[in-house]
C-alpha cells in the first residue's frame, strides 16, 4: 500500500471513528473541546507512523490509545482532574488487535450513551443556530473548516471562529457532557432535530450560492439523524425527522436539470424520485403510528411529504388532506411559513382565488419581510388567475430577494413568461 494509499485510508477511518473517538474521550475529560484536540493529536499521531508500519487491525482502538496516551500527558502537565488522570493512568497498554483492552471494553459498552451524550452537547440552546450547526458538523460529521464553510458558502475563517467560540461557550458555562433528563431532555431533543433539520434544509434548498441544491449536505444530515434514531429508537419525533429527510432527499436527483437549474415539483419526473428513500420514510412513519397516536411537528411534515410520495401527479394528489395536515402544524407549531405552505395546498384543492385570500392575509407579517417565498407563491397564484401584469411584479421582486443564483434565474424567467402573455393578450 503506498504512501497516498495509506492516507486515504486514515481520512475514511477518520470519517468512521472520528464521533466515536471525540464522544469517548469527552466522557473522560469532560470538555468537547479537549476531546477534539486530543483526537485530532491521535490523527496527527497515525498519519506520521501508519505510514511506515501499517494500518492497524482495528485502527479505531488504535486511535483510542493514541489519544488516552495523550490525555494522560496533558492532565499530567496540567495538573487537571486528578481522579481522572489516576483512573486513565491505571489503564493497560495498547494491546494488539486481537486482545481487547479495558479501555475498548469500557467504550463499546456506553458507547451509544457516549456518542448521544455528544449529539446533545454539540446542539446545546446555549449556542447559536449556526454554532451548534457548525458544531455538529465538524465533532459528527467529521468534516472540516473548509468542508464546512464551502457547504454554507461562508468564509473559512467564520466557521473556524464559531466553532471556537462554540466549544468556549461550552466550557466557560460548564456545560455538562450528560443526555439531559425529563423535560430538559425533550427541550434539548428539539435543540437536536432542528440542527439536523437545518442541515439538511441548506442542503436541500440552498439559501444563497450558485447552486440549488448540495446532496451532500443532505447526506450528512441523514447520516446523523440516522445515528440519532440508533440511539433514540422510541423517540417519535426523531423518527419523523428521519421520514421527513428522506422522504424528501428521495427527490433529489428530479429536482434540478443536468445543468444545475431547478425543476419544481409539478414538472418533476416522479419515475427519478428514489423508491428506496420513500419506502424507508413511509416505515418510519408506521413507526411513528405504532409508538404514538399523537404526530409532533417533524412527524407531521413527514406525514405531507408522504402524500406527495404516494401520488402519481400533481393532480392526483390529495391536496384536501394535505392541506389539513398543515391546519394541524399550525396548531402545534404557529408560523407565518406554515400558514404560507397551507395557502399552498388550498390553492391546489379550491382554486388560487382561495389560496391567494390566505396568501394576501399574509402581506404584511414581519417574519415574512424579506422571504423571498411569499411573493414567488403570491405571483404564481395571480399568474393562475391571468392577472399577469401583478404577477410579474411580484416575481420580479422575490427575484430581488431570492440570495440563491439559480431561483433567482428561475424568477426572473417567471416574470419574463407573465411580460409575455401580456403582450400576447
Amino acid at each position: 500500500m503506498t504512501t497516498t494509499d495509506i492516507h486515504r485510508t486514515i481520512e475514511a477511518v477518520w470519517r468512521i471513528e472520528s464521533a466515536r473517538l471525540i464522544a469517548g474521550l469527552a466522557r473522560m475529560v469532560r470538555d468537547v473541546g479537549l476531546a477534539e484536540e486530543l483526537a485530532q493529536d491521535a490523527l496527527v499521531t497515525a498519519l506520521e507512523r501508519w505510514p511506515e508500519s501499517g494500518v492497524p487491525d482495528n485502527p479505531g482502538a488504535w486511535l483510542m490509545t493514541a489519544a488516552k496516551h495523550r490525555a494522560i500527558d496533558q492532565l499530567r502537565r496540567k495538573k487537571l482532574i486528578e481522579r481522572k488522570h489516576e483512573a486513565l493512568a491505571h489503564e493497560p497498554e495498547f494491546e494488539p488487535a486481537d486482545t481487547r483492552s479495558e479501555l475498548e471494553t469500557m467504550l463499546d459498552d456506553d458507547i451509544g450513551d457516549d456518542l448521544l451524550r455528544l449529539i446533545f452537547t454539540a446542539c446545546h440552546p446555549v449556542l447559536s443556530a449556526e454554532a451548534r450547526a457548525a458544531l455538529t458538523l465538524r465533532l459528527l460529521g467529521g468534516l472540516t473548516t473548509d468542508e464546512i464553510a464551502r457547504a454554507f458558502l461562508v468564509p473559512e475563517p467564520t466557521i473556524s471562529q464559531r466553532i471556537v467560540r462554540a466549544k468556549r461557550t461550552l466550557s466557560e458555562k460548564q456545560i455538562p457532557f450528560e443526555v439531559p433528563r425529563g423535560d430538559e431532555r425533550g427541550e434539548r431533543l428539539a435543540s437536536v432535530l432542528e440542527v439536523i433539520y437545518l442541515i439538511f434544509n441548506e442542503g436541500y434548498a440552498a439559501t444563497s450560492g450558485d447552486d440549488w441544491i448540495r446532496p451532500e449536505l443532505c447526506n450528512e444530515a441523514m447520516r446523523l439523524g440516522r445515528v440519532l434514531a440508533g440511539l433514540a429508537p422510541q423517540e417519535p419525533e426523531v423518527l419523523g425527522l428521519m421520514a421527513l429527510m428522506e422522504i424528501q432527499a428521495s427527490r433529489l436527483h428530479a429536482r434540478t436539470t443536468s445543468t444545475g437549474e431547478p425543476i419544481l415539483l409539478p414538472d418533476q419526473d416522479r419515475s427519478r424520485w428514489d423508491p428506496l428513500l420513500i419506502h424507508r420514510g413511509l416505515a418510519a412513519l408506521e413507526r411513528i403510528e405504532k409508538l404514538s397516536q399523537a404526530r409532533g411537528p417533524y412527524a407531521l411534515q413527514a406525514s405531507i411529504a408522504a402524500c406527495h410520495a404516494r401520488a402519481r401527479s400533481v393532480d392526483t394528489t390529495d391536496w384536501p388532506h394535505i392541506a389539513a395536515l398543515y391546519a394541524a402544524l399550525a396548531q402545534i407549531m404557529p408560523s407565518p411559513v406554515v400558514e404560507l405552505n397551507r395557502a399552498v395546498a388550498v390553492a391546489m384543492a379550491s382554486g388560487p382565488a382561495a389560496g391567494l385570500v390566505l396568501v394576501d392575509a399574509l402581506v404584511n407579517e414581519p417574519q415574512l419581510r424579506h422571504y423571498h417565498l411569499l411573493p414567488s407563491v403570491r405571483g404564481d397564484l395571480l399568474s393562475r388567475l391571468q392577472r399577469h401584469a401583478e404577477a410579474r411584479d411580484e416575481f420580479e421582486r422575490a427575484a430581488s430577494l431570492a440570495r440563491n443564483t439559480r431561483e433567482r434565474h428561475l424568477l426572473q424567467q417567471r416574470a419574463a413568461a407573465c411580460s409575455d402573455a401580456l403582450r400576447q393578450s
